[in-house]
């Protein structure tokens, strides 16, 4: 095997946890990356990560021990059996300020798409704390919960989401992940389909939305 992978996706960078032998939090801090960003890799392993990421990941892999590095040819063997990953639980906040909701743009390899800020939520962890905590670290907009919105097995993430419904604070919108996002914005409520398909949309979400408008 090449001593730098051609390209990782998110199924290599798990097996390379899982090759250390870490936890999500411990890789996250050996890589200097989110725990966001290493929990994605596990929950989408067709995503390939930014260029930034991908030296990040070379890196990591180039100075392994010989340890890790037998485990991670193991696991990448196509005759081992990879155990399931735990289904996430995300929780989602969608944060509206007059006749605008706030959006990140995430990129997924080639793949542009905007969504509403997002996080990971831990074992035995509040899903309205995440939301208002990775709003924050996202974008630097402070927000307050009002209302739960209810949550889903999102259709193509398959990930448990808890939706939120929130109201602006205070603070500037901001890119402040630049290792997973491209740009912050205020989009207008109404053309929130010209950033988002309304078929992706939980409807929950639209209905709550156009009360405001």
């Amino acid at each position: 095997m090449d001593d730098v992978q051609q390209q990782w996706t998110g199924r290599k960078a798990a097996w390379l946890q899982d090759a250390f032998q870490m936890t999500q939090e411990e890789f996250a801090n050996r890589l200097g990356v989110s725990v966001r960003s290493v929990a994605a890799w596990r929950a989408h392993p067709r995503m390939i990560p930014q260029n930034e990421t991908q030296r990040i990941l070379d890196t990591a892999y180039e100075r392994a021990g010989d340890a890790v590095r037998r485990r991670f040819i193991h696991l990448s063997r196509p005759s081992v059996q990879q155990p399931q990953a735990q289904a996430l639980r995300v929780a989602i906040a969608v944060v509206r300020r007059g006749g605008d909701v706030l959006l990140v743009c995430r990129q997924d390899g080639a793949d542009i798409s905007w969504q509403f800020p997002a996080g990971i939520v831990k074992p035995g962890g509040s899903a309205q704390k995440v939301a208002v905590r990775e709003t924050l670290d996202e974008t630097g907009v402070h927000c307050a919960v009002r209302e739960h919105l209810g949550e889903r097995l999102h259709p193509i993430t398959r990930a448990m989401c808890d939706y939120f419904i929130c109201d602006y604070v205070h603070g500037e919108a901001v890119n402040g992940d630049s290792a997973e996002n491209v740009d912050v914005a205020w989009a207008p409520i109404g053309d929130l389909a010209r950033y988002i398909p309304t078929d992706r949309i939980y409807p929950p979400i639209l209905d709550a939305l156009e009360a405001t408008v």
